[in-house]
């Protein structure tokens, strides 16, 4: 109903104006029948109520379209009155649905050979990294462990890419089944053996059930605790020599906790954790920081339908919890 008032605004101050004209002409010919002069302006406002009328109940199906928002891109489809400017409105939308589709379909068609590429490039340049550190193991120390220490950086980077593609169809990468969380970490402390050596930190497990198996996507979740377990290492170098790795169970929830004893969050970093390319004071000082980790944890643990949560004390250490939801399925073997 506004938006029928605001487009006739003109025409009904132009029919108000064009009454006051009349009687102006009539006035000042000497014509003082103010009895007809009224009755003619009366009739004037009458018609022009009445057709104002018309023309709204034969088009407000096509006002209320125009004012109310669209729910989907379906809607798109919807038709209004037989009217010259309703279908006009009608092929509009149709045709600006069927561009939108088309470009979609490009930009989609763009991403995924983004992503096979990606793919193809991050295996492509593992096979060469793997040829350098078996060339660094018949060299002498200190050569071979810093050759092998910056071919471990270089894979992490490489997974973070790979991953960081992944994670734009993660929708479609689900392999949904039971995990072992005992076995999980294992293969991650496995994986970063030399991690731990090179900072002089070790792993500390401790679990409160002998064996806690979830439903989750085992490929993913090692992303996750990798990524936990990396910034574990990485920011208590110097400070501790040890990171706590617990699987206990709270409120029938399992939950998967690291926990480091080296320089903790700054309380003005903690809101910024899980934001993108956000490296904070720690980051700025450590300089390895690439502000992707914690970001790409997170949306992971998000699609999983996982909970990420930390709390951490300047200089006294941060812990990162992994949280299965109560709907998941929870088995202690």
């Amino acid at each position: 109903m506004k938006l029928f008032f605001r487009e006739h605004t003109f025409l009904i101050a132009i029919q108000i104006i064009q009454f006051f004209v009349v009687l102006s002409i009539y006035w000042l010919d000497g014509y003082r029948h103010l009895l007809p002069a009224f009755y003619a302006v009366f009739l004037g406002l009458f018609f022009l109520t009445g057709y104002l009328a018309c023309h709204y109940f034969s088009r407000r199906k096509f006002y209320r379209r125009l004012t109310n928002e669209l729910s989907s891109l379906d809607d798109s489809f919807q038709t209004t009155e037989a009217s010259p400017i309703s279908q006009a409105l009608d092929y509009l939308l149709k045709s600006q649905y069927k561009h939108y589709q088309t470009r979609i379909k490009e930009l989609e068609a763009k991403q995924d050979e983004h992503l096979k590429f990606m793919d193809q490039w991050v295996h492509q340049m593992k096979t060469p990294l793997s040829v350098i550190e078996l060339i660094a193991q018949n060299l002498d120390e200190p050569e071979s462990s810093s050759i092998r220490e910056e071919t471990d950086r270089m894979k992490t980077g490489l997974n973070t890419i790979l991953y960081m593609a992944r994670l734009r169809t993660i929708e479609q990468d689900f392999h949904i089944k039971p995990v072992n969380l005992s076995m999980m970490i294992k293969e991650v402390n496995s994986e970063n053996k030399r991690f731990y050596i090179r900072n002089r930190v070790y792993p500390s497990v401790l679990q409160q059930k002998e064996e806690v198996i979830v439903e989750t996507d085992e490929k993913w979740l090692f992303f996750i605790f990798s990524q936990l377990i990396n910034n574990a290492i990485k920011y208590s170098k110097g400070m501790s020599n040890r990171v706590d790795i617990t699987i206990f169970e709270k409120e029938g929830e399992a939950v998967l906790e690291v926990k480091d004893f080296g320089v903790g969050i700054p309380e003005t970093d903690k809101r910024r954790v899980f934001d993108p390319f956000y490296t904070g004071e720690n980051g700025r000082k450590f300089r390895e920081s690439t502000g992707m980790g914690l970001y790409l944890a997170k949306e992971a643990a998000d699609h999983l339908g996982h909970r990420l949560e930390f709390e951490s004390k300047l200089g006294q250490g941060s812990a990162f919890q992994v949280i299965f939801g109560k709907t998941q399925n929870l088995t202690r073997m």
